[in-house]
């Protein structure tokens, strides 16, 4: 495997493993700590495969174009088409002749391939040499602008003169708002923009491998690795990203929230392809003002295109070259698809079908990489799941209707149809709240609060919508953008600075003004002081159209009806209770990528517990358990680099187990104070704390506070506490580390910082604690999950109808172990991260000492932990560990 240094042995295991795994077309379970320079050896493994693979494929369509060019029968009737001849009991001349021309046709395909690629090869080789090819392109955009610019003076200078022109224009806004006119699916004409003009965008797509990870960071990493690599120079590499992050259209972009940023991008295309046969209509004069996107240029697009699949790019470089080049990074990101050899994309693309659909990825025989996917469970459920509270059913509701009164006249028929279908279900939903419609969601209180689950077909039954073709009024919302058209008509009318024209109209719109007013306020008032801090967030989506929401809510109910429950969640007024769809099978999305694919590796730094994924994800898709390979490596650091202890009492032989009876108890707390305490004084450097959840971390925290406790530890270590807030995160990272570097600096009596931080929470993932950061991780308890949760509570029930008991216990149970396990694995893998790094590991329970948790420790730490019975030998050990180290630096 060319590698740019000299690979650690388990790289090269690692390598061997997802060689062989790709050759076979296996699924793999990939396991390799941080540190042990895993995307290195992902690139490296992957790319070797694809290269030798192509090369496989060349040799192979060299052979057959060398015996269709000698045009003698190579290949036997037998070889090549074993029994196919024989069963149909046909003369031997037909069958001779069908497989001549077999060969033939397949010759030609080939021909047709090659040339095809040479085309392409030729083009991108040409870009890579030839600067003045860029700088013509560039220049012929540079005098259109100014040609555009001169134009649009003279038509301003024109319409100075011409005052009624710009009454009109006022129409010409408003126009943009009417819905327009909706072929339903059975009248379907096919028209798509790209038809005319585009033959050479259709390519076939060549074998390639997805690579995708959680966050965009990660993915401009792995980036950045490829570009390190043997194989940066030449491999044609597509980076993609959301309109969010792609967009260069600052007026679109300025619209934040990646809905409407989706929405307009896709109006301003309709008014591109609409223009086109509007010029040809010439007698209808309507439709003037509609704007396109200039970045939306095809040649520019192709231009981009080819530049990206020349030279490795990464998000930040590809949305400033299309600036430059004044090309939607987004759809030319798109075009190169099919050319490219590595398409890196985040999760969302690549799981969720409709997406993956749109963004034209073909999964069939090709690799799927996913990297980071230790949550790739969760991240499955959630990408298909989705919430509406009452107060968006009631807005959108009300906004709606408000536009179906002022529009009625211009609107054709079908629309008329499809909102009032769209009405009726918005109002059976609040009606399953306790609610009604037409009155402030604020001020009604529901009469039976709590949660309640029900099947989907129970919950489309019971709100009598069983008779709505959901599937339709889906695809109406996709094709109509009538969410957009909607937030267009609310901005318009919906806030209090736009004045109207007549009495009439401002009578009712007024009205319009004052119900969304009460709205907003109604949400705000009823918000009681104690509410979640969802509620700043909800405040936020209502000034989006709240349709938006509603659109991923009815899209969900599609589902079928035994992999998800409705949650109906009644609180205190209609406003603050809310509808969710919860996937219980999160196999169902991910089985048709493992059916298409060649091949799917799942990689991560920690994938214990591995048998989540082999039980909920891969039985459930229909993976046949001998096409599943697991590979787990060590860890690079020497084993005396690491100190795992599990300990089972305190420093006055109080027992450790922090259950929810016991974790409350005053002497528990004491306890817990009383052990970090001892160890500050002998850690250098950072210690993390983990709790198992922000609510104890306070409790804990006030506890000492009031029995001095605190106080002792501040003069060892300065406190440091994981913000709630995401924001501020960064800046308390900052300062803790700040701190550590000063103390070991100037020595004295501060040996360093002390982190308490949260499982499961900002820190508890994707942060680093390298070195000094993080000398020693105390994770004190174990992180069970809520399982007074109705969502967790169901798909335990589910879980325990629909698996087999493993090993004498019931599914629910195992997936409750294996969520508490994954997170401390999750946390306590932030220190370590690199050869030289050295750290202590300590857990506070005794429960993590039994067989079946213990197992479920990452297999590095496992083989070098000590389980202590009684403090004074674990702090005797832990003084020795890092007085030794201390002594070596």
């Amino acid at each position: 495997f060319p590698f740019p240094y000299t690979p650690y042995r388990i790289q090269e295991q690692f390598m061997e493993a997802l060689y062989g795994a790709l050759e076979a077309g296996r699924v793999g379970i990939f396991e390799s700590p941080t540190g042990t320079g895993k995307s290195l050896s992902l690139i490296c493994g992957a790319l070797s495969w694809l290269r030798d693979w192509e090369e496989k494929r060349r040799q192979e369509e060299a052979r057959l174009l060398a015996l269709g060019a000698g045009g003698q029968d190579g290949l036997t009737p037998q070889q090549a088409r074993p029994g196919s001849a024989d069963t149909a009991g046909e003369p031997d001349w037909v069958t001779a002749f069908v497989q001549k021309k077999e060969e033939r046709d397949m010759v030609d395909k080939l021909k047709e391939e090659q040339i095809r690629r040479k085309k392409r090869e030729d083009r991108l080789e040409k870009i890579r040499h030839n600067v003045q090819l860029k700088y013509a392109a560039k220049r012929k955009r540079c005098e259109e602008d100014e040609a555009k610019r001169l134009l649009q003076l003279s038509k301003e200078a024109l319409s100075q003169g011409a005052g009624e022109g710009v009454l009109d224009q006022l129409d010409h806004n408003e126009e943009e708002l009417i819905l327009a006119e909706y072929e339903s699916d059975d009248e379907k004409k096919v028209v798509s923009g790209l038809e005319e003009d585009d033959d050479d965008l259709e390519e076939e797509h060549v074998t390639k491998i997805y690579y995708c990870s959680r966050t965009h960071s990660q993915l401009s990493q792995f980036v950045r690795e490829v570009q390190k690599s043997p194989f940066g120079k030449d491999t044609r590499l597509v980076s993609l990203g959301s309109r969010q992050n792609l967009c260069v259209n600052e007026e679109v972009r300025r619209l934040g929230a990646l809905q409407l940023i989706n929405d307009r991008c896709m109006e301003m295309q309709k008014n591109k392809h609409e223009k086109k046969s509007d010029e040809q209509n010439e007698g209808k004069q309507r439709r003037v003002s509609r704007t396109v996107c200039p970045f939306y240029s095809y040649e520019q697009m192709q231009f981009l295109r080819d530049e990206v699949l020349v030279e490795v790019k990464d998000i930040e470089q590809l949305v400033s070259l299309g600036r430059e080049t004044k090309a939607c990074p987004y759809y030319g990101s798109r075009f190169a698809i099919p050319a490219a050899q590595l398409v890196v994309l985040p999760y969302q693309m690549l799981l969720h079908e409709p997406t993956r659909n749109a963004a034209g990825i073909k999964l069939k025989d090709q690799v799927v990489i996913i990297d980071e996917a230790h949550n790739l469970i969760d991240t499955i459920t959630c990408i298909h799941s989705a919430e509406v509270s009452g107060s968006q059913l009631c807005c959108a509701h009300s906004q709606l209707s408000q536009y179906m009164e002022r529009y009625r006249k211009r609107l054709k028929a079908k629309n008329l149809m499809y909102i009032k279908q769209i009405l009726y279900l918005l109002e059976r939903f609040v009606a399953m709240l306790g609610g009604n419609v037409n009155q402030n969601p604020g001020c009604q209180a529901v009469s039976q609060t709590g949660t309640v689950l029900k099947s989907i077909n129970d919950f489309l039954f019971q709100s009598q919508i069983d008779n709505i073709n959901l599937f339709k009024v889906q695809r109406y919302c996709e094709k109509s953008l009538i969410s957009r058209k909607l937030f267009g008509f609310v901005e318009r009318y919906g806030g209090p600075a736009s004045a109207v024209k007549t009495n009439k109209e401002n009578q009712k719109l007024a009205g319009l003004q004052n119900f969304l007013l009460t709205l907003q306020q109604g949400s705000d008032k009823e918000g009681t002081p104690q509410s979640h801090p969802v509620e700043a967030e909800h405040n936020q989506l209502q000034t989006a159209s709240p349709l938006m929401q509603i659109e991923g809510f009815l899209s969900a109910l599609t589902n079928a009806n035994q992999d998800g429950r409705v949650i109906l969640d009644r609180q205190g007024t209609v406003g603050q209770s809310s509808l969710k769809f919860l996937l219980l099978n999160p196999a169902v999305h991910f089985a048709k990528v493992v059916e298409e694919c060649r091949a799917v590796i799942i990689a991560g730094g920690t994938m214990q517990p591995v048998a989540d994924f082999r039980e909920q994800l891969l039985c459930y898709a229909g993976v046949d358990s001998a096409r599943v390979v697991e590979f787990s490596c060590g860890h690079v650091i020497p084993p005396e680099n690491i100190l795992p202890i599990i300990l089972c009492s305190g420093p006055s032989n109080q027992q450790l187990e922090f259950t929810y009876q016991t974790r409350d108890l005053p002497q528990m707390m004491d306890e817990t104070g009383r052990i970090l305490c001892n160890l500050c004084t002998v850690i250098p450097g950072g210690v993390v704390c983990f709790f198992p959840s922000y609510e104890y971390e306070k409790q804990v925290y006030g506890h000492w506070e009031k029995t001095g406790l605190l106080s002792r530890l501040a003069a060892k270590k300065k406190i440091f506490q994981e913000p709630r807030k995401a924001n501020q995160v960064e800046q308390v990272l900052v300062e803790y580390a700040k701190c550590i570097k000063r103390c070991s600096q100037t020595g004295g009596q501060m040996t360093g910082a002390l982190l308490l931080s949260v499982v499961g929470g900002k820190m508890s993932e994707g942060i680093n604690f390298s070195d000094d950061l993080g000398r020693c991780v105390i994770m004190v308890g174990m992180p069970y999950p809520n399982i007074r949760s109705p969502e967790l509570q169901e798909k335990m029930t589910w879980l325990d109808k629909t698996r087999p008991r493993a090993a004498g216990q019931a599914p629910s149970r195992v997936l409750i172990e294996n969520l508490c396990m994954k997170a401390v694995n999750q946390s306590i893998g932030r220190a370590i991260r690199h050869q030289k790094d050295f750290a202590s590991i300590l857990l506070l329970d005794h429960r993590y000492a039994r067989p079946a948790i213990f197992n479920k420790l990452p297999q590095w730490i496992r083989e070098r932990t000590q389980v202590k019975l009684a403090f004074g030998s674990a702090f005797a050990e832990l003084r020795k560990f890092h007085r030794g180290k201390l002594d070596a630096l």
